[in-house]
């Protein structure tokens, strides 16, 4: 059975960091894109980041360019999203999902979703 299994999440004051963790088991991500996307409260799922095979992370939301970093541990068959200055606007809750060797920004081109992750960030 293909599953991703995210965690890592929880209550984070602004300023901290979190290191989200998207665990895959019955297959292998060693060829697999692994994006990672966010639903804040009241708002649309955004694509957040993605990683590719060969190790290239692309960001999509301007904000967490600098803060955010996507890295991969094939051994492992995990991929970590680090999050650091973390602020209150990225609350939210935190899905990984699978796409075939390409990464994309778009939740439809993923066919494999982890069950997501609740991030909140508050003082």
């Amino acid at each position: 059975q293909l599953q991703l299994v995210e965690s890592g999440g929880g209550l984070v004051q602004p300023g901290g960091s979190l290191r989200l963790s998207c665990a895959a088991s019955g297959f292998s991500l060693r060829f697999d894109a692994i994006g990672w996307f966010r639903q804040a409260p009241g708002k649309e799922r955004e694509g957040v980041s993605c990683n590719s095979p060969d190790d290239f992370t692309t960001n999509y939301v301007a904000s967490v360019q600098g803060r955010f970093f996507i890295s991969r541990d094939n051994a492992k068959n995990t991929v970590y999203l680090q999050m650091n200055n973390l602020k209150p606007e990225d609350t939210g809750v935190y899905y990984c999902a699978r796409r075939n060797r390409y990464c994309s920004r778009y939740g439809g081109d993923f066919g494999s979703w982890g069950q997501g992750t609740q991030v909140t960030v508050s003082s």
